[in-house]
């Protein structure tokens, strides 16, 4: 997490930038009253990533529905990571390594115990999803900004 926190977005990975637009597009577009999914579906296709628009709706709309606390996102255009952004991206990051128990026992913490298993596994499914269409979610800071953070 403190591999993300109050970094500029610009330090983020392809990968990173697209997985912080989509998770702040979807607040957006359910605070809107908008389909998430319906909002997000071009870019998601942009990328060949549509396979992972499902699992992410699901993700988001569990987390949404079922968190201990509010979860807080900045608004899309923000410059710098927040600190829920934050945790949700080395969430990310580690699904993608496949370690969905750490992923699953990290959102005990903050969502309902019946809820943490399923959206780990959406995470994972995510992960699995965005790496066939070319993105490395085990990779989620620019390269030049890896040394400066060793456990990104």
């Amino acid at each position: 997490m403190y591999a993300y926190v109050d970094r500029t977005v610009e330090s983020l990975s392809n990968c990173g930038r697209f997985l912080l637009w989509a998770m702040r597009g979807w607040v957006r577009a359910a605070a809107a009253g908008t389909c998430p999914p319906a909002a997000l579906h071009r870019g998601f296709a942009h990328v060949r990533a549509t396979a992972a628009l499902p699992d992410f709706h699901v993700a988001m709309a569990l987390l949404a529905s079922d968190s201990r606390e509010t979860i807080a996102l900045a608004p899309i255009d923000h410059t710098h990571i927040a600190e829920d952004e934050a945790l949700l991206l080395s969430l990310w990051r580690t699904s993608a390594r496949s370690d969905l128990d750490a992923v699953s026992a990290t959102l005990a913490l903050f969502v309902a115990d019946e809820t943490a298993q399923p959206v780990a596994k959406a995470f994972g499914a995510v992960a699995a999803a965005l790496t066939a269409a070319g993105f490395d979610p085990q990779q989620l800071l620019a390269p030049d900004q890896i040394e400066e953070s060793p456990t990104q």
